[in-house]
């Protein structure tokens, strides 16, 4: 049985005035079948970069444009993996065995199902993430974040919750949901 839980990301507080958008993010539990994550930009405009169509394949740097991503560690633990997702088909993978530290291993990851649609005012990035992708562990701290880019090169900045100061999406204090079995609940994550 899946379970589902819709958010809205904050826009960060130094974001230009031009990024207006509301961001809004559905998780999915689906149990073995893994994790779909849907998240929807409204308020699109004509000076939003929107990366044109790749052939599905795995990139680095995904986050220097319009991007999603996912952060799922193990609670009680300091490690995490990141996901990042972008319009033109492209993702990437990595792992953290603490704040913005790479881990030294490496995994062959299964690709995750991506789809994009881009309506007159709405762009919806939908991903599943196959069960093997996600780390293990009886229950998951999640942070979920956007990233979108405007012709001229300002970027805005969306969260589940920001620390103070600069857009920081690794810091523990964005990951403030958790997943576990049942479903999803809201966790206060320190």
């Amino acid at each position: 049985m899946a379970h589902s839980v819709h958010v809205k990301l904050a826009g960060h507080a130094g974001n230009p005035v031009r990024f207006h958008q509301q961001v809004d993010v559905t998780l999915t539990d689906k149990g073995h079948d893994g994790l779909t994550i849907v998240y929807a930009i409204h308020g699109l405009n004509l000076d939003l970069l929107v990366p044109t169509p790749h052939a599905p394949a795995p990139a680095d740097a995904l986050w220097r444009t319009t991007c999603c991503e996912v952060f799922l560690g193990p609670v009680g633990t300091a490690g995490y993996r990141e996901f990042n997702f972008s319009p033109s088909g492209q993702w990437a993978v990595y792992d953290f065995c603490d704040t913005r530290l790479p881990s030294t291993s490496s995994h062959a990851f299964p690709a995750p199902t991506l789809c994009c649609e881009r309506g007159e005012d709405q762009l919806t990035q939908t991903v599943t993430l196959p069960k093997a992708e996600l780390p293990k562990g009886d229950t998951l701290r999640i942070a979920l974040a956007v990233i979108l880019e405007a012709h001229g090169g300002d970027h805005g900045y969306w969260a589940l919750a920001h620390p103070p100061g600069q857009p920081d999406f690794h810091h523990h204090a964005g990951f403030v949901l958790s997943l576990g079995l049942p479903g999803f609940r809201p966790s206060h994550w320190p």
